[in-house]
């Protein structure tokens, strides 16, 4: 957004002398003499055309030079070099020599990222994290000119193998860039998931390009997986990778793993309630006071229209909720993401408050020890107790193991402090020990103050250590051709039991399950707008196949909404195909109607139904699309696509296999040949998936 501001501020100079330069061909016009006799009116027009040269030839050029003042006055620009864009003259002056990038859409990078920092401090180095959205990355070859340089890259992979939002340009600068980075000592630790086709491409791509450009690897490519326990993961290959940089700069551990604070605690007794955040992003007061352009930072305040359950009966609730963006300016194509902001179950900080004896309308700020940090704060500050468990950390996760090796020095009980101090280790008995006690019985802070009694460490210290609280991305469920002042989506209530009796909630579903609107009441959620490259082909005559059982059709609702739309226009609609499954069709066929009618219109082509356990033998969209081999050889061959979206560990997999054998058969190819026909679909972005795990 900082580059769309700053041309916001340069275009009006532009317009201004685009307009200036229409007046003077008018006026030139209208000066052509009819006679060789001045007028009084021939005078008052030279005169103004005077005037005009003057302003011309004097005025427009200061205007010309004001761009260019602009560009080194902009405040957002100014931010980048003045904090992270002199990243190395910021380590000159205050001797660091390791500094730790992340590329992060959750915020488990950059978490990684800070332990990396303040690992460095244990073996006699300076270390600092930085963004590369905020830094000016064509720097990074005058690393060499610090003496024993490190550069660590925690680099998540997000979508299919793309590089996260904030990575993005640091990305495409590697991919066009010929910099020379000889004499710089590297490693990269990348954050995956191998549901995915792509697994850890980002990660793998950092870790290659470096080498290419000529940086030396300190230590192997680490690979983390969050379909597993990326935890462990990290911490395993964190305990090889330091004694490889001992090895390589000749150093040892100065001492013990002494937890260190990164933030300082003030309690503020007399502070205006305007200089109080209360749960904004970034900026304070922007609830009160909402502005467009809305985005992560600026979330949009949406009132919820409807809140419907869709679910016919049974044991659990899917919920169609309809956003309000009138007014917002907000755009949305079909296929597209809409973020929400949630908020913790207020249940749960209560009894975490009661627990540690704290007054949660106390107001507080943290502050960062190290003033040269970009990160001034963990989460909005000042602001109450009670508003940051509520909206700014995640309760509801599991704790890491850094947490625990924290929280350990404030156990009174030997036994208790043993406990936490065994699962922070590597050994194999503590990552047991974390996997069956923390993970598998899916401990939450609460949880884990609750069963140790003796554990009372200060509340801001938790709240220091805890990550973000993350906005949840849905799949938006319609189409701007029929909802242009609307936003749908489609989610499944997320709620179980754990095997040590707990129940476990979603956070942002059972948030939204209680925001029923009523006539006088429209409860609002904070939203913005994430664009997808999953959308419909350019042309509405092109075939599409959709597949999408449970929520997993909710972009293909907004998809069918837009071809009707278009067929309603009088547009050539070309096959639309859908694969829907569900468990039983009495109880969750969700949109049963609107998709029977739809097929009725002729809008739908096809719709094909799996219930899985409507009958003995159970029957899923994979098996359906292998029945229907021909009409999808068919429609690959006349340049259909074909979408995917909903589980990434089964379904998404068995779908691939599935067309991967089609191909094989109708088009009379081995497997390498299939593999590389969906490659080429893929990569013409005919062959889409929007999924999770």
């Amino acid at each position: 957004m900082r580059g769309v501001w700053l041309w916001s501020k340069v275009l009006p100079l532009q317009l201004d002398t685009g307009a200036f330069v229409s007046a003077h061909s008018m006026a030139s016009e209208e000066m052509a003499p009819e006679s060789g006799f001045f007028s009084m009116m021939d005078l008052f027009v030279l005169s103004a055309a005077g005037g005009f040269a003057i302003y011309w030839f004097y005025f427009r050029n200061r205007r010309q030079e004001q761009p260019t003042f602009k560009k080194l006055t902009v405040t957002p620009v100014l931010e980048r070099q003045e904090s992270m864009g002199g990243f190395i003259s910021k380590m000159k002056n205050h001797e660091r020599n390791v500094v730790v990038f992340y590329g992060s859409q959750t915020g488990t990078a950059e978490e990684f990222a800070m332990r990396l920092s303040k690992d460095a401090a244990r073996y006699g180095m300076k270390g600092m994290v930085a963004d590369p959205e905020e830094c000016e990355m064509d720097e990074l070859p005058q690393l060499k000119e610090i003496s024993n340089n490190l550069v660590i890259f925690c680099m998540a992979t997000y979508g299919e193998g793309d590089p996260t939002d904030n990575a993005q340009e640091f990305y495409e600068w590697l991919q066009g860039g010929s910099a020379e980075l000889d004499g710089i000592n590297f490693a990269v630790f990348g954050l995956g998931n191998k549901t995915y086709e792509h697994f850890n491409a980002t990660g793998k791509y950092v870790d290659k390009r470096l080498e290419e450009l000529g940086a030396t690897r300190v230590f192997e490519l680490g690979l983390g997986d969050d379909d597993a326990n990326i935890e462990e993961d990290f911490v395993t290959w964190r305990e090889r990778f330091w004694p490889a940089v001992c090895a390589k700069f000749g150093v040892q551990a100065t001492g013990e793993d002494i937890s260190v604070r990164q933030y300082r605690f003030s309690k503020l007794e007399d502070i205006a309630p305007e200089k109080v955040f209360t749960g904004e992003i970034s900026r304070l007061g922007s609830f009160a006071n909402q502005k467009p352009p809305y985005d992560a930072k600026n979330p949009y305040l949406s009132p919820i229209l409807v809140n419907r359950e869709l679910h016919k009966g049974g044991d659990r609730s899917c919920m169609h909720i309809e956003l309000d963006i009138s007014g917002s300016k907000i755009r949305y194509e079909a296929g597209d993401h809409v973020g929400v902001y949630p908020i913790n179950d207020a249940e749960t900080v209560e009894k975490i408050g009661k627990r540690l004896g704290i007054d949660l309308d106390t107001i507080f700020t943290l502050d960062n020890i190290d003033e040269e940090a970009s990160k001034k704060h963990p989460f909005p500050c000042p602001c109450s107790y009670r508003t940051a468990l509520s909206h700014y950390v995640d309760i509801q996760t599991p704790p890491r193991t850094h947490v625990l090796r924290e929280l350990a020095d404030y156990a009174s009980d030997p036994a208790e402090k043993d406990l936490l101090l065994t699962m922070t280790q590597a050994s194999e008995e503590g990552k047991t020990k974390y996997l069956e006690w923390v993970v598998k019985d899916h401990r939450n802070i609460l949880k884990i103050l609750e069963d140790l009694p003796s554990l009372n460490p200060p509340l801001d210290h938790v709240l220091e250590l805890l990550p973000r609280l993350q906005a949840r991305l849905y799949s938006i469920s319609s189409s701007p051709k029929v909802m242009p002042d609307g936003i749908c989506i489609t989610a499944v209530l997320l709620e179980y039991t754990t095997r040590i009796g707990k129940l476990t909630k979603g956070v942002a579903t059972s948030w939204l399950k209680q925001k029923i609107p009523t006539d006088g009441i429209k409860p609002r959620v904070p939203i913005y707008v994430r664009k997808s490259q999953f959308s419909l082909p350019f042309k509405p005559s092109t075939p599409i196949i959709m597949i999408g059982p449970g929520t997993g059709l909710a972009p293909f609702r907004g998809f069918i909404q837009e071809r009707d739309s278009q067929r309603q226009e009088g547009k050539q609609v070309g096959s639309t195909i859908l694969y829907f499954g569900c468990r039983n069709k009495a109880t969750d066929f969700i949109y049963e109607e609107e998709l029977t009618d739809y097929v009725k219109k002729g809008t739908l082509t096809k719709l094909y139904t799996a219930f899985s356990r409507d009958q003995p033998q159970k029957v899923y969209v994979q098996h359906l699309l292998q029945q229907n081999a021909d009409e999808t050889w068919k429609v690959l061959e006349n340049n259909g696509h074909i979408y995917i979206c909903g589980d990434a560990r089964n379904m998404a997999k068995d779908v691939h296999s599935v067309l991967e054998q089609i191909i094989m058969q109708k088009g009379n190819m081995d497997k390498a040949q299939a593999e590389d026909y969906i490659k080429k679909l893929q990569n013409k972005g005919r062959y889409s998936s929007d999924v999770w795990s």
